[in-house]
């Protein structure tokens, strides 16, 4: 037969005692009388059949069944407390932690968080970022509040809103052009510094692919871990670089990079917002999400 559960409250009792190893310090911090923690404790020794406390002349010292009770018992009240905070609100800091592609935050996000801090003043940001992620770990768990993941939108246990439609492109300096002029016709990628960047599906490989240039060695070239690297290398006329049109269209606009080739190609990987599978999330979390959903409506005219 199953023990019943004792009391949560001579449970909360118990963990914040052994905390001070002092039912005057528990006292304290409980807003209890030392008499009044005294009695709790004894009431879940007597429940539990087992004493959880010597008793010194100056102080408490946990027995074996104390010590081996504690971990748990901590683990579930932080647990509890938690859960409690996050749905509830009460006594949130109301620090958004947010991890980031690197260059999604430098190109897309950095840019409008003026706005978003305008409109909620109480949300403090925690922004890391997720280079190189192991994708294993990545599908079952988030070690951040919200997370901005490329990919195709598809992570076990998690739910994702798409970002971004973007087209995939060469883009390079002026002056890298001027020096070797491409044709589109006969371009050889072996007559080119081509910009890769790890981690992408759709990278030169998929591009020229899709733009039928055939057999082409594409080995040679920089290969770097972030898109954010291989534009400033573009932009510094090193190489040619495959731009996506949230990311480089500042780059375009400011002529710090033009586009050699007519051929773009629509893009399957993309840019998500990506969130536990839960029905209930925190209200800082819900309103990022709503304001980044907005700015994206706004972009790409959804």
């Amino acid at each position: 037969m199953k023990k019943r559960l004792p009391p949560l409250n001579w449970i909360r009792t118990f963990e914040v005692s052994a905390r001070h190893l002092s039912f005057t310090h528990a006292a304290n911090e409980l807003n209890l009388t030392q008499a009044a923690v005294s009695q709790q404790v004894k009431g879940l020794e007597s429940q539990l059949g087992c004493l959880l406390f010597r008793r010194l002349p100056r102080g408490l010292e946990l027995t074996d069944a104390g010590a081996a009770y504690l971990p748990a018992v901590h683990d579930s009240v932080e647990r509890l407390t938690v859960a409690t905070e996050e749905i509830f609100g009460h006594g949130r800091t109301s620090l958004l932690t947010i991890k980031v592609n690197m260059v999604f935050f430098i190109k897309w996000v950095a840019p409008r968080l003026k706005n978003f801090r305008k409109q909620h003043p109480d949300i403090n940001l925690r922004l890391t970022s997720n280079i190189w992620v192991n994708e294993v770990e990545r599908d079952n768990s988030l070690d951040s509040d919200l997370e901005i993941r490329y990919g195709r939108g598809h992570w076990h246990g998690m739910k994702s809103d798409r970002l971004t439609w973007d087209e995939l492109f060469p883009v390079c300096s002026p002056g890298y052009l001027a020096k070797y002029p491409i044709n589109e016709d006969t371009f050889d990628p072996a007559d080119h510094m081509l910009l890769h960047v790890m981690g992408y599906e759709e990278g030169w490989g998929h591009w020229l692919s899709k733009a039928n240039y055939k057999n082409k060695n594409i080995n040679q070239g920089f290969h770097m871990d972030t898109l954010v690297s291989a534009l400033e290398l573009a932009v510094l006329g090193v190489g040619i670089a495959l731009g996506r049109t949230s990311l480089v269209q500042d780059l375009i606009d400011s002529g710090k990079l033009v586009t050699p080739f007519k051929t773009k190609i629509s893009t399957d990987e993309a840019f998500y917002l990506v969130y536990p599978n839960s029905h209930i999330h925190p209200q800082e979390v819900e309103a990022f999400r709503s304001w980044l959903l907005s700015e994206v409506q706004t972009v790409w005219l959804l």
